[in-house]
């Protein structure tokens, strides 16, 4: 008991300055923690900014502008060609943090996320700008059927 004694005295030294020496220690890594934190502070404000400059387009809606709903429940039932965009809605009104209510045509008002919507294109089309889909005399294109089937299909693949 004497040798552990004086070996722990030996090594502290003193009691008052070992715990003054200890409560710096704790100081220390008080600071090194709060730097640790405004690191990371700066770190996010930085990725954020980086984030934000790469966005295409802030989706910022007004009253009266028609839109397009994501439809994300279609992944439930999943198809190749078939749209997640359903529409046109029309924006009744715009709410602060995204919220964004929209009318249906046929008079369905609710409320969604701004995300979830983008702006809905309509207009005349200029046939010059146009991207050509496909040609009904092209040489290539034969079914093999009677007129009025073959007719069918390439009306639904192109339609006059």
């Amino acid at each position: 008991m004497h040798k552990a004694y004086w070996a722990l005295k030996a090594v502290n030294l003193d009691l008052v300055s070992a715990g003054d020496n200890r409560l710096t220690q704790i100081h220390e890594l008080d600071e090194l923690r709060n730097q640790a934190y405004a690191n990371s502070t700066i770190y996010k404000e930085r990725t954020k900014s980086l984030h934000d400059r790469h966005l295409k387009d802030k989706k910022e809606f007004r009253v009266g502008v028609r839109v397009l709903l994501y439809n994300s429940r279609l992944r439930l039932f999943p198809g190749k060609l078939k749209s997640r965009w359903t529409g046109p809605y029309m924006v009744k009104k715009v709410f602060p943090y995204g919220t964004v209510e929209i009318e249906h045509e046929d008079g369905r008002i609710f409320k969604v996320n701004g995300h979830r919507l983008k702006p809905y294109i309509d207009g005349p089309v200029d046939p010059e700008l146009e991207v050509m889909a496909g040609n009904r005399d092209h040489p290539y294109l034969e079914f093999g059927l009677n007129e009025h089937e073959d007719e069918a299909r390439l009306d639904v693949l192109w339609p006059r």
